[in-house]
């Protein structure tokens, strides 16, 4: 059981890189996005990510305890189901542009934002602890990495 919680947790392996774990864990979802897009007819594709959207956020919000037992921390940087979380709301909100535009620069969007850490998104790091504040300032940082992709497609002539 332990193993599954430690597969789950990094994002099967990929946040267990002693390099840039959450940009590594994000990758899984970005390969989520990617394949429900490619495998899926268009009437299912967002539904589908929403559903998965949810599943990562439920799943992280039943492991946080565990995983800042496990590796003795608040936050701990191989627990990356926030990571993953964030990036799945990118497509979620912004549904613009091709395939690989939307997953190359909604990725290094929000994986830039989530490092900077645009307040508010900064204070909800610092001062909220637990599923909600891990999970919380992905999502701010999410949703500011849609703002700049709207803002890019507006600028680029849509």
């Amino acid at each position: 059981m332990e193993r599954l919680k430690v597969a789950v947790g990094s994002a099967l392996g990929l946040g267990l890189s002693p390099i840039a774990p959450g940009s590594c864990g994000a990758l899984l979802g970005v390969l989520v996005h990617v394949a429900v897009f490619l495998w899926l007819p268009p009437q299912w594709r967002l539904p589908t990510l929403v559903a998965a959207f949810v599943a990562v956020c439920v799943l992280h919000c039943v492991l946080t305890p565990w995983a800042q037992s496990y590796w003795q921390e608040q936050d701990p940087q191989h627990f990356v189901l926030d990571e993953v979380a964030g990036y799945l709301l990118v497509p979620i909100l912004f549904r613009q542009g091709q395939l690989w535009q939307v997953a190359l620069w909604g990725y290094l969007c929000f994986r830039i934002l989530d490092i900077i850490k645009i307040p508010p998104a900064r204070q909800i790091d610092r001062k909220w602890h637990g599923a909600a504040g891990i999970l919380l300032d992905d999502l701010v940082s999410a949703g500011y990495a849609v703002l700049i992709l709207y803002l890019l497609w507006w600028l680029g002539g849509k």
